[in-house]
């Protein structure tokens, strides 16, 4: 009898030592101040049930801070909950309270939005929008996916993502760079719209600042701005490269580490798909199964943006609202000579119909007089 009750009483102690703790974590994450905000507060046992205690048949994706695991939550319905990993805590602890501060400020329908927090935990837990149909990377590398087979829906995923950037960059008080743009970084929802996510390495930059000079480079490979990695500096062009390399992507179908051989000489895909614009030779890189004229033209288009994006100098590099203008303007070039295209078919049918009415008519009158019908064989064959 006496060991049940010790027993019972150290569960309870357990118990109260864990609601403390939960406590301690709650104020520490400034939870008095982020109640009032507009952000779901969850709690940790909601997460931890919702996940199945983050069973990996649950996780979505996994990269250097931890994992970000699928969650159906009564009420809420599905959502994406980014847990970090236990090492590195006090590093872990600072990316993600930078990364809250700067996702609570971000109000666009191209950025994953955040649904909610929770904050009983030494490192807060992130609960985002659950975003059901993949990353970029994902449909350019690993997908036979139909959606990239049309010329216009790359466009407008690039031209998606783009308005993004130039939201953080030119829209957000205080403006901010995104810092590792990238195709994993761009999801796709059910309609297949972008959804720019990962601001963990995002950084907040005064107006009358151009760039912060980093502690340590974050970025990922293939996609870093070459500048940032010789002079540490960050600035705003620095996502102008990056998105320069997803465009490169997105026309290519290759990772922009991979290498393409050329008389013998391996050259780099971002090098390599350059010196094709320059030489007029782009259809000899471009991945696109079938593509008119008129597409043509405009890929061509996409491709001179790309180029000016990924310059060496962070001058000569477009600023993302210029970006964002030009691909938004041959979107919308492009959509309206579908529109006219399909208008002229469909015209095109309608005067067949009327002129088969109009023949069919008159020798029907022709019949009741007595006529052959050799009349509408001959005016058929004119169509």
């Amino acid at each position: 009898m006496a060991l049940f009750f010790t027993f019972v009483c150290t569960l309870a102690l357990n118990k109260r030592q864990r609601r403390k703790i939960k406590e301690k974590n709650f104020h520490r994450n400034r939870g008095e101040l982020l109640k009032h905000q507009r952000v779901q507060i969850f709690t940790e046992a909601e997460l931890a049930k919702s996940t199945n205690n983050y069973d990996d048949s649950n996780k979505l994706g996994e990269g250097g801070f931890g994992s970000v695991y699928k969650a159906r939550i009564a009420g809420d319905g599905v959502v994406a909950v980014k847990k970090p990993k236990d090492v590195h805590k006090s590093l872990i602890k600072g990316d993600f309270q930078h990364e809250l501060q700067i996702v609570m400020q971000i109000n666009h329908k191209n950025v994953v939005k955040l649904h909610g927090i929770c904050l009983e935990t030494r490192i807060p837990l992130l609960v985002y929008e659950y975003i059901s149909n993949g990353t970029l990377f994902q449909h350019i590398h690993q997908n036979a996916s139909t959606i990239l087979r049309l010329w216009k829906n790359r466009l407008r995923i690039a031209a998606e993502a783009a308005l993004a950037l130039e939201y953080m960059h030119s829209c957000a008080d205080p403006p901010i760079i995104h810092g590792d743009i990238k195709s994993v970084n761009i999801l796709l929802d059910q309609n297949y719209s972008v959804k720019v996510s990962d601001f963990g390495t995002s950084v907040l930059i005064s107006p009358d600042h151009s760039h912060i000079v980093a502690n340590e480079i974050q970025g990922t490979l293939g996609y870093m701005d070459p500048e940032y990695l010789t002079t540490g500096m960050l600035t705003v062009k620095s996502d102008v490269y990056s998105f320069g390399v997803v465009l490169v992507e997105l026309l290519t179908g290759k990772k922009p580490t991979s290498f393409i051989t050329k008389s013998e000489e391996s050259i780099n895909i971002i090098h390599y798909f350059i010196s094709s614009v320059k030489d007029k030779t782009l259809s000899n890189v471009i991945n696109l199964e079938a593509a008119s004229e008129d597409e043509m033209e405009r890929v061509g288009m996409v491709a001179e943006i790309a180029m000016k994006c990924l310059d060496p100098s962070g001058a000569r590099r477009p600023a993302m609202r210029e970006v964002a203008e030009q691909l938004a303007r041959i979107n919308r070039e492009l959509n309206s000579s579908t529109v006219e295209e399909n208008n002229e078919e469909t015209e095109s049918e309608v005067d067949k119909e009327n002129l088969y009415s109009h023949a069919t008519s008159t020798t029907s009158k022709l019949s009741q007089h007595g006529t052959s019908g050799s009349l509408f064989y001959s005016v058929g064959s004119s169509i």
